[in-house]
């Protein structure tokens, strides 16, 4: 069976990582948060979905029809939602308005949100990475998004975002210039291993020669 070009492509690229050597800008986004804290963060997310479309157009069609019928036209208020996109996410980092900061891990081209991680410890925003474009654009109802930011939240939501933050803080941005030191990759497929073996082997005994003569 041949399998299709893009499934081979990702294969490919899957152990082009394993054996070159990636620098630890680009490695730090395989260390990813534990599952516990992921799921909570993602119930805390979920609370703050952008409103979905069938649900913006009955909203707008009631305030419509009570201007129709000469009532006061009152503007809704605009609710807590979570914000997306990198450019959005930047502009709060900066301001210093995020309160949490979440970055997919497999963003591709990685250079999209390579500077992310640097920004958030340089700004004092705590920031984590999380398994899952796709994961991230659910919460934002598109097929995938590259980062959120949390801004404001409700007060009852408040101490558990605290606790993740905190969490989060801990994980990433205090352990930022430890994960700057780490290369990643530089793992040999079986072959090479069982070749390397092969001449350690092959020199030992030389080695073994020599001493005996």
């Amino acid at each position: 069976m041949r399998w299709p070009r893009y499934i081979r492509l990702q294969r490919q690229k899957a152990i082009l990582l394993k054996r070159l050597k990636v620098p630890p800008s680009i490695n730090q986004f395989s260390s990813t948060l534990d599952r516990q804290t992921a799921s909570q963060l993602f119930r805390l997310l979920d609370k703050y979905r952008p409103e979905a479309k069938k649900d913006k157009r009955a909203r707008l069609f009631q305030r419509a029809k009570a201007r129709a019928e000469g009532k006061e036209d009152k503007a809704t208020a605009r609710p807590l939602v979570v914000r997306t996109g990198v450019n959005t996410v930047t502009s709060l980092i900066e301001k210093k308005k995020a309160k949490l900061v979440v970055i997919a891990h497999d963003v591709d081209p990685i250079e999209m949100v390579l500077f992310l991680p640097a920004l958030c410890k340089k700004m004092g925003v705590p920031y984590c990475i999380v398994k899952g474009k796709a994961r991230l654009g659910q919460v934002v109802r598109r097929k995938t998004c590259t980062a959120l930011a949390l801004s404001n939240v409700n007060p009852e939501d408040l101490t558990n975002l605290d606790k993740i933050a905190q969490v989060c803080k801990t994980n990433f941005n205090e352990r930022y210039e430890e994960m700057r030191r780490h290369f990643g990759g530089g793992i040999l497929g079986a072959k090479s291993l069982a070749r390397i073996a092969k001449m350690e082997k092959l020199k030992a005994r030389e080695l073994q020669q020599k001493l005996g003569s």
